[in-house]
């Protein structure tokens, strides 16, 4: 139980992180270019909360999942195969769905799916880290 709650709190941590650098730093000048399609900053600040909330059932889903179906194999190569597969069960998907909805530009989409794909297998390794077979937390 230790485990999963530091492992969970660690994921929620590089998840904020990273989702910031994707989203509030790399792609915010292309969410500029799309007026009336997210809240304006002035409002969204006000559902940050929802966002927070959003990250901990994520970190907690992921990390529960993957302590479920952990085998006895080099954790690193775990870690990436659970990343790719989270990936394109959450992220891939997601995104291509915005698109096909939403007047998304076809290359904004591209680089959701390519940032935020590459920051959940960087996660699969970091939860992969915590159940290493030499891992005593």
């Amino acid at each position: 139980m230790k485990k999963t709650m530091l492992a969970s709190l660690v994921v929620f941590v590089v998840w904020m992180i990273g989702s910031f650098l994707i989203h509030g730093m790399c792609l915010s000048p292309d969410y500029a270019q799309l007026p009336g399609m997210f809240r304006p900053e002035t409002e969204a600040g006000g559902y940050f909360g929802w966002m927070l909330f959003a990250h901990v059932l994520m970190a907690m889903a992921f990390t529960w999942i993957y302590s479920r179906g952990v085998e006895a194999t080099p954790w690193i190569g775990q870690g990436l195969r659970y990343g790719v597969a989270i990936a394109f069960m959450s992220a891939v998907p997601t995104y291509m769905i915005y698109y096909a909805v939403q007047p998304m530009p076809g290359a904004l989409v591209v680089k959701q799916i390519v940032f935020d794909g590459l920051l959940i297998v960087l996660l699969g390794v970091v939860v992969a880290f915590f159940y290493r077979p030499s891992a005593r937390v």
